[in-house]
Formats: C-alpha cells, sequence, structure tokens
C-alpha cells in the first residue's frame, strides 16, 4: 500500500464488552480522551514516517486494527475476544514537515536523527480541559541507527506504546525486565531479546482499559478532525517542537529505573502539552533518580 493511501482495515481498536470485568483497567494515562459526539470515532495518524519506518507503521496500525493481541492476556493466557468498536485510526500522508508539528485533530507519527540527548522514544499530547486535541509521537534515529536498539522488534514495540499514548493510554507495567505481552510495557527488545517478538502488540488488557476511557460517555463537541483534508491545516505555528528538553515543563513522575518520564508544560489559556518519555537505557542507567534533561547525555 502506497504511503498516503488510508489503510483498507483502517486502524480499529476493537474494545468490547465481552462480559470481562473492566475493573481490571488501570492503565488509563490520566483522564486524557479525546472528545467525541459519537463513538466509534475516527482519528487520523498522520505518516511522516522514512525508510524502515513506514512499513513497521503500517503493520502497528494493523496491529491495533486486527486486534492480533487480543487473545493473551498479561500471564500470557488465552482470553476471550472483544468485538465492540471504539476508536477508529486510519492513516494518512503527514502533514507535519522535518520537525513533526502536531497538526490539531490528529496523531502525526515521525522519525529522525532528533540529536543524542538521551530519548528513544516520546509521545506528546495538547490537553484542554482533560481533551486531547492533537498529538506526536516521534522516534529518535540518532539511537534507533546504533545496533542496540536497530532492530525491528524494538522498533515495533517502541512506535506500538507511543501511537497508543496518543489515544490516552498509559504503561501497564515499568518493569523492563518483564514481558505483560502488551507493548504498553517496558519490556526491552534488545540485546538477548532483539529477536523475540514479545510485547510487540496490543493484548486483552489494552482493548479493556480503551473500553473504560471511551465507553463510559460521548461529548457536546469533538476535538477529532473528521477528514483526510483536515490534514492539510497549517501545523501549529506556536507548536514549541521537543528540540529543547529543558521547556518540558514540571516532572510529574518517574519510574524507579529512570527509563519513563512524564512532563507537563502549561501553554496560554490553559492548554497543557503532556509528555510520555523513554529514555535510552545508558541514559537512565547512570543516574535513575535524576531528571535526565539536566543530566549528561549519550
Amino acid at each position: 500500500m502506497k504511503k498516503g493511501c488510508l489503510l483498507a482495515g483502517a486502524l480499529t481498536l476493537l474494545i468490547m464488552s465481552s462480559g470481562a470485568s473492566l475493573a481490571h483497567a488501570d492503565h488509563a494515562w490520566g483522564n486524557y480522551h479525546w472528545a467525541r459526539t459519537t463513538t466509534p470515532f475516527t482519528l487520523l495518524i498522520g505518516d511522516n514516517t522514512t525508510g524502515e519506518w513506514t512499513s513497521i507503521l503500517e503493520v502497528t496500525i494493523n496491529d491495533w486494527a486486527t486486534l492480533a493481541g487480543n487473545t493473551i492476556s498479561t500471564t500470557g493466557a488465552t482470553v476471550g475476544a472483544w468485538t465492540k468498536q471504539e476508536v477508529i485510526p486510519q492513516e494518512v500522508i503527514g502533514t507535519a514537515g522535518k520537525r513533526c508539528k502536531a497538526v490539531l485533530g490528529t496523531t502525526q507519527a515521525c522519525n529522525g536523527k532528533y540529536g543524542y540527548n538521551g530519548w528513544l522514544g516520546l509521545a506528546q499530547i495538547w490537553v484542554s480541559e482533560g481533551h486531547i486535541t492533537q498529538g506526536k509521537a516521534k522516534m529518535n534515529d540518532s539511537y534507533f541507527s546504533k545496533a542496540k536498539y536497530n532492530n525491528p522488534n524494538e522498533k515495533r514495540h517502541v512506535i506500538c506504546q507511543e501511537i497508543a499514548h496518543t489515544f490516552g493510554l498509559g504503561h501497564q507495567s515499568e518493569n523492563f525486565s518483564l514481558s505483560l505481552h502488551s507493548c504498553m510495557d517496558y519490556f526491552s527488545n534488545t540485546g538477548s531479546y532483539a529477536d523475540s517478538t514479545l510485547s510487540t502488540i496490543p493484548n486483552h488488557h489494552d482493548y479493556e482499559q480503551l473500553s473504560s476511557i471511551y465507553d463510559t460517555h460521548t461529548d457536546a463537541a469533538s476535538t477529532v478532525a473528521t477528514t483526510a483534508a483536515a490534514l492539510g491545516r497549517q501545523a501549529d505555528e506556536n507548536d514549541p517542537g521537543d528540540d529543547n528538553p529543558r521547556q518540558w515543563g514540571r516532572l510529574l513522575h518517574q519510574s524507579a529505573n529512570g527509563r519513563s518520564s512524564i512532563y507537563e508544560q502549561t501553554l496560554e489559556q490553559g492548554v497543557k502539552i503532556v509528555r510520555h518519555v523513554l529514555w535510552t537505557e545508558e541514559t537512565a542507567t547512570r543516574c535513575p533518580a535524576c531528571d535526565h534533561r539536566f543530566h549528561d547525555k549519550d
């Protein structure tokens, strides 16, 4: 399929009430979610990727669409499938440009050599009154070009997770040595696990969580772009970008081993940018408790 075309099976997050209790769904990213007037709703994913990332993004979108992991639980046991649609993301040609600027009402996926600044993957959302208004997912080729991280399974794990953060999903686990059979955990597909496909796709618990987020109510208005033509809108000129992590605002949370951080930046009129940052193993190991923005980088 050519880049820019809608996927034949538009990325569909199928979530269903299959009799499973939603009480166990506990890895939302705060209370952040897209406003929408109907459910299901379509979320446009702008493809600004290059090289191997283009095919990996398409695989990731198809993974969410076909629920390849929806019968796998956190323990690896087979569970019932979900069949109810909640979110229907579609891949379209991106308009984010080289700097991966945000585009209102969409998520933009990008890769590039963003520098040896310590981060491997970054997801960010713009939030107004609790609602996501735009998002982006960035993969840092300065590190993914290195032998340790340059394998399709690690790339697939990271992009699957960064894209899903912009849906409003958080992490199932921050234990990097443990796979929960979900790309929303922090198992690392590097080293002796470079050939492992563990944690490269969503699992049953991810769809359960999405159902908890989106199946409870609708909103009076929508923050989601409704047509592919919306991607032609000019990217946000006030987008501060990610080139200067010192502008990311306050550190809200950091995992015990230092690999995962959440930052919150407040803009005008109460709009916030919230960022999930995945740091490299090397950056985290040097000082797990440090705010890595102000620590020596690779």
